[in-house]
């Protein structure tokens, strides 16, 4: 029996987050065992008057070439792709497989030349994704509720639905009004984030970060690129980054479990880095070109709907009273300038005696921010 709430998704995607009009091109990039929903994002597609471009592939194809194809292979960018990353007006991503941990066994130096070769196709959609009138690409990723990532997240099948929906506010009558309610209360936090110098964050158990930020601007995550949504991001200054950040949750990266991560940087670059699992991974990543060291993203998590780590960074990145800071790529949108074929973004959790100054002024304290027009923990949506 199909989930009325799929299509409740799918017309949130479509005519909130990306706003597909008649005549629109719109990518839908999914692995086959989230056909159900792609068929529902198809429909409201339809329905508006836009022209579906079908991705649909199984999930096995990246582990197939990881193992079995040649070096020149794994770096191999299309012609096609960048053609088509080039000329869609919408992309919708979703993500969803059988097996979350199919790569876990790939060599991680097969891995970093997969990565490596996205990084041309990342360029022309990140190039796209900030550009202003009818050469911008409106874009968003969603989550299918699958077993596999129930599994990850120790939730049944039925567990695991119900919290992404609800997290996605797909509980109530409304969801975009909802979301629209929540891009005011963002705008406020990032408005006093725009004017902010520094912004250092302090965890007990070894974390004292300090992110220079002057003149970068703090984007408001409200369902458009992201869905569920629930962050205010920016890309710091890219060599002020100064002090040591101790993970509280394992880092997942291409299906690869990295935990226990703690990395001390200077001067913006990770000067030294450690894991109590998969560290050779780790560096292998970090170490696949000149941006992989150095932080492409600095983020708060504002979404209070979603109280515990999945496994799922999509989620787990937007945990409200969090924050997540991401080696890598950044996106020129904010004003930062690093390139990689890198974005991996990693949470620490601020409920347990957190605190965030920005430019020595306390704004949050234990995962909850000081001032009340902020994004708050049972705030009515």
């Amino acid at each position: 029996m199909s989930d009325s709430r799929l299509d409740k998704l799918a017309s949130v995607l479509v005519k909130y987050s990306t706003a597909v009009k008649k005549d629109d091109v719109v990518q839908i990039r999914g692995n086959s065992v989230a056909e159900p929903l792609i068929l529902a994002i198809v429909r409201a597609v339809v329905k508006a008057g836009g022209h579906p471009l079908i991705r649909m592939a199984p999930g096995e194809v990246a582990e197939i070439l990881c193992k079995h194809g040649s070096d020149e292979q794994l770096t191999y960018v299309s012609p096609l792709a960048r053609r088509e990353f080039s000329t869609i007006d919408v992309s919708i991503g979703i993500w969803a497989d059988r097996n979350t941990k199919s790569m876990s066994n790939v060599d991680p130096r097969k891995q970093q030349l997969l990565s490596k070769a996205r990084k041309p196709i990342l360029d022309i959609f990140l190039k796209r994704a900030s550009a202003k009138g009818k050469d911008k690409l409106r874009w968003t990723g969603t989550q299918f509720p699958c077993s596999a990532s129930a599994q990850d997240a120790e939730m049944s099948l039925a567990e695991y639905e119900d919290f992404v929906y609800t997290a996605g506010l797909l509980h109530l009558p409304n969801p975009a009004a909802a979301w629209k309610r929540i891009h005011v209360a963002q705008q406020r936090l990032a408005d006093v984030l725009n004017k902010a110098r520094e912004v250092r964050f302090v965890v007990p158990g070894g974390t004292d970060l300090r992110v220079g930020v002057k003149g970068r601007k703090w984007i408001n995550c409200s369902g458009h690129e992201n869905f569920p949504d629930g962050e205010v991001f920016t890309g710091p200054i890219e060599d002020a980054t100064e002090g040591t950040v101790h993970y509280t949750y394992p880092a997942v990266h291409g299906g690869r479990e990295v935990q226990d991560v703690v990395l001390t940087f200077k001067a913006g670059k990770v000067v030294d880095a450690r894991a109590g699992k998969n560290e050779a991974f780790l560096f292998k990543m970090m170490d696949q070109d000149r941006g992989g060291r150095i932080l492409g993203e600095i983020a708060f998590g504002t979404n209070y709907s979603i109280k515990r780590f999945t496994r799922n960074t999509l989620f787990d990145e937007k945990i409200g009273g969090t924050f997540h800071a991401a080696l890598g790529m950044a996106y020129p949108e904010t004003g930062a300038k690093n390139k990689s074929g890198l974005h991996w973004d990693m949470v620490c959790d601020l409920r347990k005696g957190g605190q965030v100054e920005v430019d020595g002024k306390v704004i949050s304290k234990n995962g909850r921010f000081l001032n009340s027009r902020f994004p708050q923990p049972g705030r009515k949506r």
